[in-house]
């Protein structure tokens, strides 16, 4: 039994010089002298409105469908999300639109006969939470179709799915109102529902109302948002995401930004690639004020004249699309004296340039790629000449085919599976260091069927990220930080994704209306970037061949040396750390994720596999044993 438990120390806390005899042996040597700094913005978050991770999602918006935008006026469909309440509804082509970008309504009529509480209600997107003390801001436009005389009042509540109030606020309403008129109220939740099938309802008193008619437009609501930002994000997603200390966020995406046509790639007034309307509540200006408010730079892309239908923009009908992006780049950086966009911004509030270093030039353009030649070509010999501090990043393969102006920085994609990540630790090693820079903007390990990557879950593509994946990627992510001298940034994808309402499988984070679901990739995500450091450090190189991979850095502020461990084998490992300095303190921390290779985190059980820290024996030499499937993370300080 004592035997037992020491070795049980061995295998799960990595104490020095207690191994297993017959466990694999393996000899680490660092070096004292740095190879190369580390960039700052090597880890970060990869968005794109897809799996409601943008409206349902990180924007906290939490009705479904709140402007009826493209939308049919007149159909079952235009009132996806909105029920009526012992009265009728229908969406209208209104005569005269709340703003010329939202040209349907809401119209409410009132049946004769006597009865209270007549509306209609919303039952957000797959769900609304509703909690006790919690003051929810909603607000709406309405106008009467013809004035009249009713006076009385609209109730804007918070309701269960059976109609019990949990939270109630009146505003007086007049039946003159002929023209648009918005109405802001605060409404306190009085009660906590178990459920998330609760409802926003505006009713009236159909007593006094019977017969009128009453359009709305733009109806809103919202909890408390992160860091109290009006239209802000959703506050337990935002924190999430948040905990993870990203450097950049790569914006709008992905497919998201090249529409199926051109009419339909990123802009206001479309629906979005995923199946469903964007409503651009979540537009730039949001995007830059979330990258303040986590101090994150932003990696912003523009369209370049390609869309997800195959379809490439002739050379000679570009002008206007790089004119789009000169006005686009000019919102976040410009003059407002001098540009228009940037006046625009200042007009919301914000004088001050937004930080802005890197643009990408589209997305994914290795799918047409002989167009990207005069696309790069055209659209960024006009981007340098107007912004020539930026740096601009192209989406073609590396190399091929040949891009004038040569490209300074690349975005390379990859979904493959554990084994794939794991056997390409050394993907970079191998690269030219020929002032090139790499963007690793999308990442995951989404299948064990390498001849089926992208088929369902009966053929091995993951619903939820693995354990056995979360491995794979953090092999890959110590060979991404051994190569960080051209590695400048990283990002899994996608980053968020609803758990019942998705396009994709699997997600760094899962959510529904009720709560959030962090995956066993989501902590490994975290566990490399909470441990950053500023200096990588040689060592010896893991087998290529083999199922072991590490990378050590420097944190020079806090002189700490930090060693990150992916064992992607079932069975434990003995590592010995032969370290060089000077001093080299006795103790030191580890945080250590591990588990069997095909668990995941899931909403029923989503605390599964978490890292778990605790202390451990350092030195000049020390040994470490790696648990089989496990991430390890070993900080301790040295000189």
């Amino acid at each position: 039994m004592i035997k037992s438990s020491v070795f049980l120390l061995a295998l799960v806390l990595g104490f020095a010089g207690i191994v297993d005899v017959g466990m694999a042996q393996t000899t680490v040597t660092v070096s004292a002298a740095a190879s190369h700094p580390i960039p700052t913005t090597l880890w970060g978050q990869m968005f794109e409105d897809i799996s409601q991770s943008g409206d349902g999602g990180l924007y906290a918006e939490l009705l479904q469908n709140r402007a009826f935008q493209m939308v049919t006026p007149g159909t079952t469909a235009a009132l996806a999300g909105w029920t009526a309440i012992k009265s009728t509804i229908t969406v209208i082509a209104d005569t005269k639109p709340v703003s010329s970008a939202l040209p349907n309504a809401l119209q409410l009529t009132i049946p004769t006969g006597n009865a209270v509480g007549l509306g209609f209600a919303n039952s957000g997107n797959s769900g609304i939470k509703v909690t006790s003390g919690t003051t929810y801001k909603a607000s709406f436009y309405y106008r009467f179709q013809i004035a009249s005389k009713f006076n009385g009042t609209i109730s804007a509540s918070l309701q269960s799915s059976t109609g019990i109030v949990l939270g109630v606020q009146k505003v007086t309403v007049s039946g003159s109102q002929t023209t648009w008129k918005q109405v802001q109220v605060s409404i306190r939740a009085t009660s906590t529902s178990s459920s998330t099938a609760n409802k926003f309802a505006i009713t009236v008193d159909g007593n006094s109302a019977a017969g009128e008619k009453i359009n709305f437009a733009m109806l809103s609501l919202f909890p408390p948002t992160f860091k109290n930002r009006d239209n802000g994000m959703r506050a337990d997603i935002a924190q999430a995401l948040a905990d993870m200390k990203p450097s950049f966020f790569r914006l709008p995406g992905g497919d998201n930004l090249e529409g199926q046509t051109t009419a339909t790639r990123w802009q206001p007034g479309r629906v979005g690639d995923w199946g469903y309307v964007n409503t651009d509540g979540l537009g730039l200006l949001d995007y830059l004020n979330w990258c303040e408010d986590l101090g994150m730079q932003p990696i912003m892309a523009v369209w370049a004249g390609y869309s997800l239908g195959g379809s490439s923009l002739a050379e000679a009908q570009l002008a206007p699309y790089i004119q789009q992006a000169i006005d686009q780049i000019n919102f976040v950086i410009g003059d407002p004296a001098k540009s228009a966009p940037a006046a625009l911004r200042a007009s919301l509030g914000r004088t001050a340039p937004f930080a802005l270093k890197y643009v990408e030039v589209g997305n994914e353009d290795f799918f047409a790629s002989s167009s990207y030649v005069y696309r790069w070509k055209d659209f960024v010999t006009a981007l340098q000449a107007q912004f020539p501090n930026l740096h601009f990043i192209a989406t073609s393969k590396t190399g091929s085919p040949t891009l004038t102006p040569k490209p300074t920085e690349y975005d390379v994609h990859v979904y493959q599976t554990p084994t794939w990540f794991a056997q390409n630790s050394f993907f970079y090693d191998g690269f030219a260091r020929d002032g090139t820079h790499y963007f690793e903007g999308e990442y995951a390990a989404i299948s064990t069927n390498s001849s089926n990557l992208f088929g369902t879950p009966d053929q091995g593509r993951f619903t939820f990220p693995t354990m056995q994946g979360a491995t794979g990627e953090a092999a890959f992510m110590t060979g991404l930080e051994r190569n960080s001298d051209i590695v400048f940034a990283a990002s899994y994808a996608p980053l968020l994704g609803h758990v019942t309402n998705n396009q994709w499988t699997p997600n760094l984070l899962g959510f529904d209306a009720g709560s959030v679901y962090k995956s066993t990739s989501f902590y490994v995500q975290q566990l490399f970037s909470v441990n950053r450091g500023d200096q990588y450090l040689p060592s010896t190189l893991p087998d290529k061949t083999g199922t072991v991979f590490w990378s050590i850095v420097r944190n020079t502020p806090t002189g700490e040396i930090i060693i990150k461990i992916s064992n992607t084998a079932s069975t434990a490992t003995s590592l010995t750390f032969v370290l060089p300095f000077t001093s080299v303190a006795s103790k030191g921390t580890l945080q250590l994720l591990t588990g069997p290779a095909t668990s995941s985190n899931t909403p029923t059980n989503s605390n599964l596999f978490v890292p778990v820290t605790s202390s451990i024996n350092t030195g000049k030499t020390f040994k470490y044993s790696a648990p089989g499937v496990s991430v390890s993370v070993l900080t301790f300080k040295a000189s």
